[in-house]
């Protein structure tokens, strides 16, 4: 059987980081809009649309705790220019420089470079979160028209334009069906007497493409398949094999929801960050088989733990030790045991009644948390009355002023102290993203 050549795995490591490089840059691009540091700007009686001042970023990455110093926030930016992700404004600096000059993401002017990689790229993040788009908002006339031009157009071309697509367009109903719904083929499967988690056998990817209209025929399939892995997108559970339509199990690579920091771009030899580079607790899924509000929350030198996370688009691989091919590479394969029942944070338990009660050393609060690119950073566990178990610091729900062992009182207006963790994180996953949640914490 054809083992994977060097240089094969040698492209595949080198395309998987610029596909990181690639996440890290749109998230990032994305939170800016939510911050509002990206906006039209007028400089010299000209208008420049959808540019940020590099002196406001970089202090924007120090306080969101993005970079250490003013020195290494230069380099991540540099990073993104060195990868055609950000530009000048007038393409008059090839450098980032910490000054008030103006720069913009290449994807909020429409010149991002839509190279052989980058649609290779685009075709495996459309497959990781295969899904039916459905307009929550009112349609607007620019984006009428593009739906209407995108008729007459070929598949990759309609999601080329889809991913060029600008922010304000891209309200979407995401359903994702390859990985994470109720009838996902990747689930945990079992090779050479190894449990993997959210594997599938190859003759399984290509029956799925092409019942999904992905490719006509299985050759095209495979190609299609074998594309992904040598661009760092998919992979074989032990990194032994090259793509083929049989009974070898393979993984995506990417985990294309993991939020990134932007420090990850300083190891480019690494592949992908370790966990403990993803905020101080980072979420990903347990397995297929457990309940879809059952996350494992990671924290640097404590035990694992799973908990119910309260975060969108935040599901992130787990990391085995490294393989044999590609070092820390995010396999899938062998998540270590877990603990089931983890520590509670509150000092001792405490009742609906005496939350209530007159007179109680509690303060109620109402707090409104808007999610930004990856969701709202905060996880919840306990019932009647569920408690804030963990707070990612640099999200959206630190900033809003939610804290750990807060109790929670309502979200989005509905009264959920008799309801279970479970219940509530549906509640908030499926409501909208600006959040607003009564609380209640002890008077100290």
């Amino acid at each position: 059987m054809e083992s994977l050549q060097n240089s094969v795995k040698k492209k595949a490591t080198e395309r998987h980081y610029k596909a990181e490089v690639l996440i890290t840059g749109e998230q990032l691009r994305l939170r800016l809009h939510d911050g509002k540091l990206i906006k039209d700007r007028r400089y010299n009686l000209r208008t420049y649309p959808n540019c940020f001042v590099a002196k406001e970023l970089i202090d924007w990455l120090i306080d969101h705790k993005e970079a250490p110093d003013r020195e290494t926030a230069i380099k991540l930016m540099q990073k993104l220019m060195d990868h055609n992700i950000i530009h000048h404004v007038c393409d008059g600096h090839s450098e980032f420089k910490d000054a008030k000059l103006l720069y913009r993401f290449r994807k909020d002017d429409g010149t991002f470079p839509l190279t052989k990689e980058v649609k290779v790229f685009i075709r495996g993040q459309s497959l990781y979160e295969k899904k039916d788009v459905k307009d929550l908002h009112r349609v607007e006339t620019r984006l009428t028209r593009m739906v209407l031009e995108m008729r007459d157009s070929s598949y990759m071309e309609r999601l080329e334009k889809l991913w060029m697509l600008p922010l304000e367009h891209k309200r979407l109903r995401v359903i994702p069906r390859l990985i994470s719904s109720e009838d996902a083929i990747m689930k945990l499967q079992e090779e050479n007497g190894v449990k993997y988690q959210r594997a599938v056998f190859g003759c399984e990817i290509v029956d799925w493409l092409i019942k999904e209209g992905e490719a006509s025929s299985r050759t095209d399939a495979v190609e299609l398949c074998r594309r992904e892995l040598e661009h760092g997108i998919i992979q074989h559970v032990s990194n032994r094999h090259h793509f083929f339509d049989g009974n070898l199990l393979y993984q995506f690579r990417i985990n294309f929801r993991r939020r990134r920091r932007l420090t990850e771009l300083l190891s480019e030899n690494s592949g992908t960050a370790q966990e403990s580079h993803d905020s101080p607790f980072c979420l990903r899924k347990l397995n297929p088989e457990q309940d879809s509000s059952s996350f494992l929350s990671v924290q640097t030198n404590k035990e694992i733990k799973v908990v119910s996370a309260v975060r969108r688009s935040s599901i992130t691989s787990g990391v085995a030790g490294s393989t044999a091919f590609y070092n820390t590479s995010p396999s899938l394969a062998c998540l270590p045991s877990v603990e089931c029942n983890p520590k509670s944070v509150l000092k001792r338990p405490v009742t609906n009644e005496e939350l209530l009660s007159p007179g109680a050393p509690y303060l109620k609060k109402t707090l409104t948390i808007v999610g930004d690119a990856v969701g709202w950073g905060f996880v919840v566990r306990g019932g009647r009355p569920c408690y804030i178990q963990a707070v990612d610091p640099g999200g959206p729900a630190a900033a809003a002023g939610i804290k750990v062992r807060q109790f929670v009182v309502s979200a989005n207006s509905r009264h959920v102290m008799h309801l279970d963790y479970k219940t509530v994180s549906n509640i908030i996953m499926t409501g909208p993203r600006t959040l607003v949640m009564e609380v209640m914490e002890a008077i100290e």
